[in-house]
C-alpha cells in the first residue's frame, strides 16, 4: 500500500483471526502494494503458525502469475485424520504430486510438461479444506488473499495412485460423501483442464525463489471436484477410480 505497510502486523492479524475461527473484510487491513510485500506477509504468517511441513499448493493470480502457499495443518494418511471445522470451510479434491529430484528455474530454456511429469516420483489422492480470514477471500485483493495462504486451513494427503491420473483425471470417476450425503458425483474436473497446468507455469516462472521444486517437495494440483461448502462437521468419504479411497474428518 505504501511504505508504512508491515508485513508482521498484518501476518499477526491474519493469524489470530484464524485462531479464533473469525474473518474481517478486506477494508479491515492495509494492502500488500505487490507480490513482493503479500509474499513477505505471507512468510511472516507461516512462521506465526509454526507450519514445517515442505507441502505447497500452487495456482496464479488473476493477472496470470503463479504463486504458491503453504499447506497447514497437515496430514498424510489414508484415514483417521481430523482437521478443524470452521462457518464457510470449503472442501476441495486434489491430486497432489511429490518431487522425486530438483526443478530448478532454467533460464532461457523452459521445462516441456513432459520434463516436468518426469521430475515427479509419486502421484496422491488429497483433499484440501479452505477458509480464508479475509470475508471476501480475493474477491477485492488478490494479493491480500495470497498473503493469507489462498485460504489454504487443512490438507490431507491420501494414498498414492498412479501418475497415469495425472493426464487422465478428466475420464475418471470421482465420489465424495460428507457425512454420508453426496456432495460430489461424476467425473474429476481440473479448472483448467489439465493437472499440471497450475505447477508447469510455476516450473517456468522466473520470480519463484531457488528453495522452490527441490526433491521431496509435495505440491497440490488444484480442484478435481470444485470447491464445496461444508454447512457442519463431518466425516468425508473420497473414493476415486476403481480402488483409490480417502476418508478423514472435519471436526
Amino acid at each position: 500500500m505504501t511504505d508504512s505497510f508491515d508485513p508482521r502486523a498484518v501476518a499477526a492479524k491474519l493469524h489470530g483471526l484464524r485462531q479464533a475461527g473469525k474473518q474481517a473484510p478486506t477494508s479491515a487491513f492495509p494492502l500488500p502494494a505487490d507480490l513482493q510485500q503479500a509474499m513477505e506477509t505471507q512468510n511472516a504468517l507461516k512462521a506465526e503458525e509454526g507450519v514445517a511441513s515442505n507441502a505447497w499448493k500452487v495456482t496464479v493470480s488473476p493477472e496470470g502469475q503463479p504463486v504458491t502457499a503453504p499447506l497447514h495443518p497437515y496430514a498424510e494418511t489414508v484415514s483417521g485424520a481430523t482437521i478443524a471445522w470452521y462457518p464457510g470451510l470449503k472442501f476441495e479434491t486434489e491430486i497432489a504430486v511429490r518431487f522425486g529430484r530438483d526443478l530448478p528455474y532454467r533460464k532461457g530454456a523452459p521445462y516441456s510438461r513432459a520434463e516436468v511429469l518426469d521430475a515427479i516420483s509419486t502421484a496422491y489422492l488429497g483433499a484440501e479444506l479452505l477458509v480464508s480470514a479475509v470475508k471476501e477471500s480475493g474477491a477485492v485483493s488478490f494479493l491480500l488473499f495470497l498473503a493469507d495462504r489462498l485460504g489454504n486451513s487443512g490438507y490431507v494427503l491420501g494414498p498414492s495412485i498412479s501418475k497415469s491420473f495425472i493426464d487422465t483425471a478428466a475420464s475418471t470417476p470421482l465420489t465424495v460423501t460428507h457425512g454420508g450425503r453426496t456432495i460430489y458425483d461424476g467425473l474429476a474436473k481440473h479448472p483448467k483442464g489439465d493437472v499440471l497446468s497450475w505447477l508447469f507455469d510455476y516450473a517456468n516462472d522466473p520470480l519463484r525463489p531457488e528453495s522452490s521444486l527441490k526433491s521431496g517437495a509435495l505440491v497440490t494440483t488444484g480442484t478435481l471436484s470444485g470447491a464445496v461448502e461444508l454447512a457442519e462437521p463431518g466425516e468425508i468419504d473420497i473414493r476415486f477410480g476403481d480402488g483409490a479411497r480417502l476418508v478423514f474428518s472435519v471436526v
